[in-house]
């Protein structure tokens, strides 16, 4: 099946020559900060291990919990339910060094790119797969929930059916005995 295409985007020519003023000015600014880069290498070397041991992401029954911050710390907490889709990313640095990003999209969320993202996380596929997993656990839960809801209303709607026709038919024997009177 064929999706027609509605409308195409035409990109304008002046890109070029923003990313090439851009281009420009990061590398005026890497010419004056040239000097301060052993500077800069200490002070993550010593900041990195601390930011490091601050971050977490737990996976519960419900939802994902991560933290992370030294000075202004964050901790959010993610429903599973709302979750609508977990990226896996690696950029060739990255690759170099074997880690991976995991970017959280949540349903409902304003604004560009993912809510969360952790850089790091430890055998990434394995902890995305659990989410994942654990995502359509509840979501089968919720629709056993459901069905079984629905399953007991119309238990109790034929219940109700049965004691109403029980009710009509005393009504009628009560008026068949006071009109035979």
């Amino acid at each position: 099946m064929s999706n027609p295409i509605l409308k195409s985007a035409s990109f304008d020519p002046k890109v070029k020559q923003y990313w090439m003023t851009m281009a420009c000015f990061f590398s005026a600014v890497a010419l004056v900060t040239i000097p301060l880069i052993p500077v800069v290498l200490f002070v993550v070397w010593l900041v990195a291990g601390e930011i490091l041991a601050a971050m977490s992401a737990q996976l519960l029954t419900q939802k994902l919990v991560v933290k992370r911050g030294i000075l202004f710390k964050e901790e959010k907490s993610i429903p599973l339910e709302k979750i609508t889709d977990v990226g896996l990313n690696q950029g060739p640095l990255m690759r170099f060094f074997g880690l991976y990003r995991l970017s959280f999209e949540t349903a409902g969320q304003s604004g560009h790119g993912a809510l969360v993202s952790l850089l790091g996380v430890e055998n990434a596929s394995e902890f995305r797969e659990a989410i994942l997993e654990q995502k359509d656990v509840l979501a089968n839960q919720g629709k056993a929930s459901q069905q079984a809801t629905e399953q007991s209303e119309k238990e109790l709607l034929r219940s109700l059916t049965y004691s109403v026709k029980n009710i009509e038919q005393m009504l009628l024997v009560l008026l068949d005995e006071r009109q035979q009177k």
